[in-house]
């Protein structure tokens, strides 16, 4: 399941993120990785969570961040959700392109792992490949 957290730059989207990645720690049977550019959310979540940064595999745009991923995901069965922080940040602004990204890792996933990204745009900014995944 692919979910947004959508909204301008400062209306709240990493500290809902936050809250949701620490409660999944109390709750999920499974591996939690949090993936961001840089370290805004590191010292905020549980130290259960597998946390990487973009800069440190030098990912940038989106068939790398989803070669990223779908690596994670091969290499471990037991992940139930995945949390993204500012993905603007490691692909970029190509609203089609990070669609193309949501339909082919939504393909990826089916069932098995959540996704979850915040998005710093409002959901008006968004082309429908992108808005269908809002929740």
């Amino acid at each position: 399941m692919i979910k947004l957290i959508t909204g301008k730059k400062g209306t709240g989207k990493t500290k809902i993120l936050i809250d949701e990645i620490n409660e999944a720690v109390k709750s999920s049977n499974g591996s939690i990785v949090c993936v961001e550019k840089g370290s805004t959310v590191r010292y905020s979540i549980s130290r259960k969570v597998r946390w990487c940064d973009t800069e440190y595999y030098n990912i940038e745009g989106y068939d790398t961040f989803y070669g990223f991923i779908a690596g994670l995901l091969a290499s471990n069965y037991d992940i139930t959700h995945i949390y993204i922080d500012g993905i603007f940040r490691i692909g970029g602004r190509d609203y089609d392109a990070f669609g193309a990204l949501l339909e082919k890792l939504d393909k990826l996933t089916g069932d098995d792992a959540n996704i979850i990204f915040t998005v710093s745009a409002d959901n008006s900014e968004l082309p429908e490949s992108v808005t269908q995944f809002i929740k």
